[in-house]
Parts: C-alpha cells; sequence; structure tokens
C-alpha cells in the first residue's frame, strides 16, 4: 500500500468538514461496495453496500464503517473432484481508497494496537456523498500478529475473530472521532460483530439508557450458533477494563460472551430481516422487543443492462424511486422475453467460454448461487439423478448452473459442492451441470439476471432473509424456494414464482423427502411445462416477479423504514 501517495492527496483537515455532518454510523463487519474490492463474503456484506447506496440515493446522513480485509474473505480454487483451495483474495488498495491522516488506538491483552483509515466516497444517483471507512491494523508499530487482525474476512481462529470485533466496534467509535465526527445520533450495528463499540460508548456516557438511545442492531442469524460467543476466560483479558463486571450478568451466556445479546442490551430498536425471522428473533430472545424490517437490494446496481435499457424506455425514474417498477405491467411482454434473452446470452456465453459444457441459449436454466452450507441443501435438486433426467426427457432440456463458496471450516459445505461435481460427472441425458468457480458480485449479477429460474432450497427455519432471489425478481426471473425468510412475503404461487413443500408448514422443520418429491413434482408438472408450452404466461410471471417484488423488495423501501422506525423515530 502506496503511504506516502495517499498522504500527499489529503490536506489537514478534518474528514468531517468535508462529507458534511452525518448523523448515522453504519457498522458492518463487510461491506460489498465495489465489485471489484474482495471486502465482503455474502449476503451480509452485499446488503450492507446496498444500503449504503440506497442512503446515498436518498440523501440518508450516514457513514460506514468496516475493515480493510486486504486479503479478502478468499479466492476460490477448486481442482476437477470439487475440492475447495482457498487463496488470498489480493486486491491493490490504493487504487480504490484513500489514506487518511487521522489515527485511533485500540487495547488488546493490555497493549495498545494503531488504526488507521482508508477512505471510500460512495456518491448517490443525486450527487450525495456517503464516505465508507475502512479500518486497517497494517500499521508500523504493531506486532505482526496485530498487523494482520484486518487483513483476513473471517480469518483464523476465535482470539483472532475477537480481536477484529475490538477493531471495528471499540476502533470503529474512536475513529469516528479521531475523523471528527462528533454529531453522530445513531450507531447501527449491523450484526453482533460491532457489539463492542457499545462498551465504548458507555465508557464515555457512563449511562446506561444514553447509550441506548443511540443504538440500533440489526440481527441476522435465526440459528443461536451462528451468533458469535467468546469464552470469558479470554474474552476479558482481551478486552480489559472497558467490559464492566455490573453488566456480565446481562450479556454472558453460558459463560461466554454473546455477542448478540451485548447489543440486545445496550440497543433501543432491534429488528429482524423478515417478517418471519423477527419472530423467530423474538422467541429466541424473549426479554427483549424485537421488530422485523424485511431486507432489500439495491435496484440500480442488480438490475442487468438489458432491462436498464427497457426500464430507461418505460419507466425512466426507475433508479430514484423503485417503487415505479409497479408500471412494469405495461410492459409488452414481447419486449421483456428480449430483454431476458440477451441476459440469458451473456450468462451462458461466459459459461461456455469458461467451461466448454456446450449449454443452449433456448434451453430451461436453473441458477443456485449462495453460500455453500448444509442448511442450504444444494443438493436438494440433484438428489435424484434419475428422476431428474427422467424430467428432462418428458419437459424438455434441463441447465443447471451452481456457484457460491464454502466457509474455509465448513466440512459440510466443502462436501456439498463435492456432490454437485459428482454429479456433474455422472448425469446423463438431457441435463448440463457447470458449477462456476470464485463466485463473487459480478457473477451474482450475471447469474440472477440470466437464468430462468432461480431456486433456494434452506430447510426451514433458518434462512433470516435471503436476496439473491430478490435480485432475480428485478430481471424478472422468478423464484421457486423454501417458505422460508423474505419468500413467505414474497411468494403467490404461480404469480411470481412457486414454493417448495406443504403450505402452512412454516414453523415446522423441513422435511427433505418431502420438499424433493414436491420440487420434482413442481418442476415436471407446473414449472417446465409453463416455460415450454405456454410462454405467453410464463412471461407474465416474469413481469409480475419486477412489478410486486422488485418494486418492494429494494433498499430504497428499506432505507426509508430504517429512518422512521429507528433513525428518527
Amino acid at each position: 500500500m502506496d503511504e506516502e501517495l495517499s498522504k500527499k492527496s489529503h490536506k489537514k483537515i478534518r474528514i468531517a468538514d468535508l462529507e458534511g455532518k452525518p448523523k448515522i454510523a453504519y457498522f458492518s463487519m463487510e461491506i460489498g461496495i465495489d465489485k471489484r474490492m474482495p471486502t465482503y463474503s455474502g449476503g451480509l456484506g452485499v446488503l450492507a453496500g446496498d444500503t449504503i447506496k440506497s442512503c446515498a440515493d436518498l440523501n440518508i446522513p450516514l457513514v460506514g464503517i468496516t475493515l480493510l480485509s486486504e486479503n479478502g474473505y478468499f479466492y476460490q480454487k477448486l481442482d476437477k473432484d470439487g475440492n475447495q483451495t482457498e487463496l488470498p483474495a489480493n486486491f491493490s488498495v490504493s487504487n480504490f481508497l484513500k489514506l487518511l491522516p487521522s489515527k485511533t488506538t485500540v487495547t488488546i491483552e493490555g497493549r495498545d494496537i494503531d488504526i488507521r483509515a482508508w477512505l471510500y466516497r460512495f456518491e448517490g444517483i443525486n450527487g450525495y456523498i456517503i464516505p465508507v471507512f475502512f479500518l486497517d491494523s497494517n500499521v508500523e508499530g504493531n506486532s505482526e500478529w496485530d498487523r494482520n487482525l484486518t487483513k483476513h474476512l473471517y480469518g483464523g481462529d476465535n482470539k483472532y475473530r475477537l480481536a477484529q470485533e475490538i477493531i471495528l466496534g471499540i476502533g470503529g467509535i474512536r475513529m469516528l472521532h479521531a475523523l471528527g465526527y462528533d454529531t453522530i445520533d445513531k450507531y447501527h450495528m449491523n450484526e453482533g460483530h460491532a457489539a463492542l463499540g457499545t462498551l465504548e460508548l458507555y465508557r464515555q456516557l457512563n449511562d446506561v439508557e444514553k447509550v441506548r438511545e443511540q443504538c440500533v442492531f440489526t440481527t441476522h442469524t435465526p440459528v443461536a450458533a451462528g451468533h458469535d460467543q467468546f469464552e470469558l476466560s479470554y474474552a476479558k483479558p482481551m478486552i480489559g477494563d472497558i467490559l464492566p463486571d455490573s453488566i456480565l450478568k446481562e450479556i454472558i451466556f453460558e459463560n461466554r460472551l454473546n455477542m448478540t445479546r451485548l447489543a440486545l442490551f445496550f440497543s433501543h430498536y432491534v429488528n429482524g430481516v423478515a417478517k418471519k425471522h423477527g419472530e423467530v428473533s423474538q422467541l429466541m430472545f424473549p426479554g427483549h422487543s424485537i421488530d422485523s424490517i424485511t431486507n432489500g437490494v439495491h435496484t440500480a446496481t442488480w438490475v442487468s443492462e438489458p432491462f436498464q435499457k427497457l426500464f430507461d424506455k418505460h419507466m425512466p425514474c426507475w433508479r430514484s424511486d423503485p417503487y415505479v417498477l409497479r408500471s412494469a405491467f405495461s410492459i409488452n411482454k414481447e419486449e421483456i422475453w428480449h430483454a431476458h434473452m440477451d441476459a440469458k446470452k451473456k450468462l451462458i456465453d461466459f459459461v461456455n467460454e469458461r467451461y466448454n459444457v456446450g449449454m443452449n441459449y433456448d434451453d430451461f436454466t436453473i441458477g443456485f448461487a449462495r453460500r455453500q452450507t448444509a442448511y442450504k441443501r444444494p443438493e436438494l435438486l440433484i438428489s435424484d439423478r434419475k428422476r431428474l433426467e427422467e424430467i428432462a426427457e418428458k419437459v424438455g432440456p434441463l441447465q443447471i448452473i451452481y456457484a457460491g463458496k464454502a466457509h474455509p471450516k465448513d466440512e459440510s459445505g466443502k462436501e456439498s459442492i463435492k456432490k454437485i461435481f459428482e454429479t456433474m460427472k455422472t448425469i446423463r441425458g438431457k441435463v448440463k451441470i457447470i458449477f462456476i468457480h470464485n463466485y463473487n458480485m459480478t457473477i451474482g449479477k450475471m447469474m440472477t439476471a440470466g437464468t430462468d429460474l432461480w431456486l433456494n432450497t434452506p430447510r426451514r427455519p433458518r434462512e433470516a432473509s435471503g436476496t439473491s432471489g430478490m435480485k432475480a425478481a428485478h430481471n424478472g426471473v422468478p423464484q421457486f424456494g423454501t417458505l422460508d425468510g423474505w419468500w413467505l412475503e414474497g411468494c403467490i404461487e404461480n404469480i411470481t414464482g412457486w414454493s417448495i413443500g406443504p403450505e402452512k408448514t412454516e414453523d415446522n422443520e423441513s422435511d427433505d423427502d418431502v420438499d424433493r418429491n414436491d420440487l420434482y413434482n413442481k418442476l415436471e408438472t407446473w414449472i417446465m411445462p409453463k416455460f415450454y408450452n405456454d410462454r405467453d404466461n410464463w412471461i407474465r410471471t416474469m413481469r409480475s416477479c419486477i412489478a410486486i417484488n422488485g418494486s418492494f423488495f429494494n433498499t430504497n423501501r428499506m432505507v426509508q423504514q430504517y429512518v422512521l422506525n429507528a433513525y428518527f423515530m
């Protein structure tokens, strides 16, 4: 990183004087703000980036805080059998970010660690700029271990992870003051990773209620194991005196410091990320009031180029007001199909050029791309190869495109990838399958726009929200998914897509056999016949996806709800 070059581009004035006076500080361990910067692992980071983009479009006075993640999450390398290897995802930091002269310090295990910040400025459609600060511990004078703390997103062991959260939360609050942001009214924690920032606010204010007045917390995890917890035996020495004994009983669970409980304790407003997730979270933490604000996606980011042109023609203000997508009902169906085929050809060409698989433009194509982990059931679609071949033989050719990374420590997720590769080699008939390596925002945009059907098969009730199907809907691609997360709100059967599994069972755990049979039956009797034999009605469904789901499941609507319910209530 060229520190001297970056310093020359800044005068000795406070950044806050340049950027105005934001009232909201938005903390997220990962932020996918630029597709060229691998500073995200998946949905959480992309959502954070989309949130910031909509805030800029709506002139919301917000500032973002995250970690630099200089080596990214990881670059995914897959061998011929689907074995995943993780490599650093390096990028030239100074090409995208400007190093700022301001520094701050955090204390970990009794030693001081210097933190610096890099600036990314996102400009909204009306010219409003939101600054995003990437915290960096790779500072001369820090120990080698300390310098590496902001290099790997979610890397290392639990002590490494806790040290990262100290930097994000405590260091983030202190960096805001160092940069001159002295008028923050609300601190929004996007997941519990930033919860330690509440301890820094408590140190400054020495008043629990005053801290609560300023804090907003969004939880994304409906599974207890997904909430960060750290053994007190090492957490207390690492955090130090800033962790007061007086509140330990409120934030400790099974002798572990629970970051979700810490965030809940110090927040006046808490929300889940879909209506069902809000209910599940309320049951998990019955002593707290938990609202829900369903996630969205940034419309202008995720609409493909062919549909951008189509929307510009028929709904010219769609970027600034995605609700206008309701007018898609009036767009000629032939124009929608042509736009879709342009997006589909781009994806199929990409797949064929990279993998030499010989996929066809006209064949029914299913997309499945997300973090590869057991509860998302990536193999459900291919679990009965014979049945899948029979459906393709009976109804029409079938193509399946997979993508997604497994967490380096998720062995079951890695096994899922290997099973997909095994099926790729052994399946015969009119079914072509490919797995795209190193899933990222660019590939995600191509897939959500270029497939004919978006598949989402999480095991209920473990999907907090999900956003990939929202991106697909913006491009007229229907979702076929388990009734969980956002799909409970977005699924209108045979209108915006199709459900997997029996109705009115969303409170029950998924049954793999039941869901598998329903998936195959609907593919064979409803979905693929409609695509191949009733194209007019298929395009009507595509149009409904845009008009009904695209117009609502966007971050403009989501941010406006945060403003009304959490920020300026």
